[in-house]
């Protein structure tokens, strides 16, 4: 008769207390750091962060959110998945938000809406903690919010929608200047503005026109009524040609709508940079690419993101902080599409 095959004793998951007693440290001080508490000394966080990693810890999320009364969630809601600048964003917050324990959701306000969902009430029906718009969703669906809310990477939402939400952006209007007088002194003086909707296009098209007015020249704008896709940049940048055939150089309001201003000049025949520049906006993935090689001007979305998660975890921390509004100042990346030498 064979003998039976030894029994072998499924391991003990390891709990909180295991953590504990491996840190040297108590129960209270484990659970502090697990929800990133700010009142933790580096010396007793990073022995609870060894002793999790030693013992290969995980935290029972429900069992967490059952004594916090928190899911420890965050809900990040973005624009257009198709625009590459909410990479850096999101490696942003993340880079916070993991180590404090929180998991992000992200939804796509434009392909939700098209679908007939509230992604609002989606993030709120799934208990988030606190939500991220990096978009500008219509004001109706952020009726009746009733969890903390951080503006990332956008100005404002519009008159009297969310107008305790704290706010972290790029100084848009401060890039869109710097952007046309990096052409300017280039000796580029036609110079067209591709734009589209939204604040944030808004932002950078003041900042071109401030530049242009400051320098004796009259601004040259298409595009503002519509969207700021690469489709949207290639017919901005067409009508631009067809207005101004002379145009020597293009600001577009973000890297994508300047890849349509590229297609678009080199159906003309038209050399980048030689006849017409280009600077994008946003400093994404995209502007990186060896085969387009990019002037854009870079907001820190990587920074705005991570701020805006430590700004979110200081508002959970204390509901009743005054309201933050944090500008950060963005600065020029030169590449192959401005430089003639």
């Amino acid at each position: 008769m064979a003998a039976n095959p030894p029994v072998h004793p499924t391991p003990t998951r390891p709990t909180i207390y295991d953590v504990a007693e491996r840190a040297g440290v108590s129960k209270s001080l484990v659970s502090l750091v697990l929800r990133g508490a700010p009142h933790v000394s580096a010396g007793r966080r990073q022995a609870v962060l060894s002793a999790i990693d030693e013992l290969g810890y995980r935290p029972s999320r429900a069992a967490s959110a059952l004594a916090s009364q928190r899911t420890r969630s965050v809900g990040v809601l973005i624009d257009d998945f198709r625009n590459p600048w909410f990479v850096e964003l999101l490696t942003g917050l993340r880079s916070v938000l993991d180590p404090a324990g929180y998991t992000v959701s992200v939804a796509d306000f434009q392909l939700e809406a098209a679908s007939g969902r509230n992604p609002v009430d989606g993030f709120l029906a799934q208990h988030a903690d606190a939500l991220v718009l990096a978009a500008e969703p219509d004001p109706s669906l952020l009726r009746d919010v009733g969890a903390p809310v951080v503006v990332a990477g956008v100005r404002e939402l519009g008159p009297g929608t969310l107008p305790a939400a704290d706010v972290v952006a790029g100084d848009d209007e401060c890039g869109g200047e710097l952007a046309t007088r990096h052409l300017l002194g280039l000796g580029r003086e036609r110079i067209g503005h591709l734009s589209g909707r939204g604040g944030p296009a808004a932002h950078r098209r003041r900042g071109y026109e401030k530049a242009m007015r400051e320098a004796g020249l009259a601004p040259l704008v298409t595009g503002a009524a519509g969207g700021t896709t690469e489709q949207d940049g290639y017919a901005a940048a067409l009508a631009l040609l067809a207005e101004r055939p002379d145009v020597s150089a293009i600001v577009a309001a973000n890297d994508v709508m300047a890849v349509g201003a590229l297609a678009a000049l080199r159906e003309r025949g038209l050399a980048v940079p030689a006849e017409v520049a280009v600077v994008g906006y946003d400093n994404s993935p995209l502007a990186a690419y060896r085969y387009l090689d990019l002037t854009t001007v870079d907001p820190r979305s990587r920074e705005i993101g991570a701020e805006a998660a430590r700004t979110l975890l200081t508002r959970l921390e204390n509901p009743d902080a005054p309201r933050r509004r944090a500008l950060l100042e963005p600065s020029l990346v030169i590449r192959a599409s401005t430089r003639t030498a």
